[in-house]
């Protein structure tokens, strides 16, 4: 909703300052001047990224206008999720987690926490991870070490469509120059014509120009932007995840661990120790009690 209410300021205000200084809105409907710039940007998109980044863009630029924010009950689904993962592991050891981390779709433990479930990424990082824990004694130096890695890896490829959406961006202007001039070119076939006449081929170019600016600075950099945001607010859970395991490595108790890993949530998202405390001594009781 707030992208959307953006989107509608920044229409309002530059066409209602526009319409306030008397313009024609007629003349800024130049069909083939839009069919130009976006084409060659869209064409530029097409040339230099491979199909998975554009179909990863696609999905994010759908998310960042029905993004639900991380709220209090996905922190305390993970939180708690590492936490009844980690307990297993100290009552059983590593093995008893195979029917959970072998098909995590298909485990009663995942089942319990449905919006870990719908972060595929997420889950399946979680998931692999304690896969490789099970495979063998590893230190909390060399899992730290290959999770940043990992971490590493996933940031530059979810970066890439937002990256790639500024690069166009920042081309449009270019774009609405080059529609420009073959408007001027136009306009040069038609310089015997009428003054009105040549002053409308004029206009419809020069609308070239600011469409390009427009889509630049209106649409497409604040849209990249709002993508990096949003692939960074998703990586701070696997920042959680990850330094929650490399504790655990390193011979913290539970809690602690768990702990370690809620410092790296968001700050306007993140719970308190207190509050994870509770979280903790009702599982604790509702597995006592059963």
């Amino acid at each position: 909703m707030q992208k959307v209410l953006g989107a509608l300021i920044i229409v309002g205000c530059v066409l209602g300052g526009y319409a306030m200084a008397n313009g024609d809105m007629s003349v800024l409907w130049q069909p083939a001047e839009v069919l130009i710039i976006l084409g060659a940007g869209l064409g530029s998109l097409v040339v230099g990224n491979p199909k998975e980044v554009l179909v990863e863009m696609c999905a994010q630029i759908k998310g960042v206008f029905v993004y639900t924010r991380r709220g209090e009950e996905f922190q305390r689904q993970l939180l708690m999720l590492l936490y009844e993962l980690l307990e297993m592991v100290d009552a059983g050891g590593l093995k008893v987690l195979d029917e959970h981390i072998e098909e995590p779709e298909q485990s009663e433990l995942f089942a319990k926490y449905p919006l870990i479930l719908q972060e595929k990424n997420l889950m399946f990082f979680i998931a692999d991870n304690f896969r490789l824990m099970a495979m063998g004694k590893i230190s909390a130096h060399e899992l730290e070490g290959f999770l940043e890695q990992e971490l590493e890896a996933m940031e530059h490829a979810l970066l890439l469509p937002a990256k790639s959406l500024h690069k166009v961006g920042e081309a449009m202007p270019g774009f609405g120059i080059l529609a420009a001039i073959m408007g001027i070119i136009i306009t040069m076939g038609s310089i015997g014509g009428s003054v009105a006449e040549v002053g409308a081929h004029v206009a419809a170019a020069l609308v070239g120009t600011f469409l390009g600016i427009f889509f630049c600075y209106c649409l497409m950099d604040p849209l990249s932007n709002a993508m990096s945001q949003r692939v960074k607010t998703e990586l701070s859970a696997l920042e959680c995840v990850r330094t929650t395991l490399v504790a655990h490595v390193a011979g913290k108790p539970t809690l602690l661990a768990v702990d370690a890993g809620r410092k790296l949530i968001e700050q306007d998202v993140k719970p308190a120790f207190k509050q994870l405390e509770i979280w903790v001594n009702e599982y604790e009781d509702q597995r006592e009690a059963a």
